[in-house]
């Protein structure tokens, strides 16, 4: 089967999802350019149809253009006049001052769908220890789209290191993202002010956190969260055990990696766990890859922060 990501770079230890080149620490962003096989740039031309006649003959779509990659000369999207494209190099580049001198540390970077899809994702050096030794740790993702299926995107996740799962950090109500049409274009430094890169939004995330491994979690009351999370139907007052709710209820229940540690057991905290662990690592998918796509930009990424939401309302 053919993988989504054509090339991607890495840092550090093997991604969970276990593609992608190893690169030696703090590396120059033309080193990460050519790791993780974006050093080429968006081109693009006029739309052309073949009119059959009498003398065919090509002729312009007007409002429209094709994007292209200058590497391999291959098709991306076609899109409309009005498009802004964010170049590869801009996905990058856009950590060169947070790396400089604001303590950032580039962890992967790649591209998804043959170049349809771009992100970096870097370390913010923040981050916790719960009870019984959890660490979760900060990290701020940049991703963007040729093809208006994503929007430019900056937001900051996290990642729990006993299980690597990946969370989007909801912040008093908002995503904790930046979002950018590609209807404007890109302005690197006002999405960074907009972002408030710094300590606030990881000490809110942090208290929150802190909140949830606090709230004791009865069993009825666990699985009744799994069944409202996944709209499940109900026999009247009674829970229908689901594949997918049995299957969340044994990860919270000791299944899951890091559940026995004191943070997750049997509390609120366990059960975003139970959650984040499902859909990056035991939701059914195509392929690894296809769980990345989903775990970081689709249904997957959706799931993750309704869990999180769910699990906040347990706290008021």
């Amino acid at each position: 089967m053919a993988h989504l990501i054509d090339t991607m770079a890495y840092t550090g230890q093997t991604p969970w999802h276990g593609l992608g080149n190893l690169l030696p620490p703090q590396q120059s962003l033309d080193t990460w350019l050519q790791a993780a096989g974006m050093d080429w740039t968006i081109e693009q031309s006029e739309v052309m149809f073949n009119v059959v006649s009498d003398a065919p003959h090509l002729r312009p779509f007007a409002g429209s253009k094709v994007l292209y990659r200058s590497d391999t000369l291959d098709p991306l999207s076609v899109v409309s006049q009005r498009y802004n494209v964010v170049q590869p190099h801009e996905v990058l580049h856009f950590y060169q001052d947070l790396v400089d001198a604001g303590g950032f540390e580039l962890e992967t970077a790649g591209s998804l769908k043959g170049g349809r899809k771009l992100w970096a994702l870097a370390k913010t050096g923040q981050d916790m220890r719960l009870k019984g030794g959890d660490v979760v740790k900060s990290y701020l993702l940049l991703a963007t789209s040729c093809d208006g299926t994503l929007c430019t995107t900056a937001q900051f996740t996290s990642l729990r290191v006993v299980c690597n799962n990946t969370l989007q950090m909801a912040l008093r109500g908002s995503t904790g993202a930046i979002k950018v049409p590609h209807s404007t274009q890109f302005d690197a430094a006002a999405v960074k002010a907009s972002l408030g890169v710094g300590l606030s939004h990881w000490d809110e995330f942090k208290t929150q956190t802190q909140a949830l491994a606090a709230r004791p979690v009865a069993p009825e009351e666990a699985l009744r969260f799994f069944s409202d999370l996944l709209a499940q139907p109900r026999d009247e007052d009674n829970i229908i055990l689901t594949r997918p709710v049995q299957r969340l209820n044994e990860l919270y229940q000791g299944a899951g990696m890091g559940s026995e540690l004191a943070s997750a057991r049997h509390t609120a905290w366990g059960l975003v766990n139970a959650v984040s662990e499902y859909v990056d690592h035991h939701r059914r998918a195509r392929s690894q890859d296809y769980r990345l796509d989903s775990a970081w930009f689709g249904q997957g990424a959706h799931l993750k922060a309704q869990a999180l939401n769910q699990a906040l309302t347990l706290l008021q």
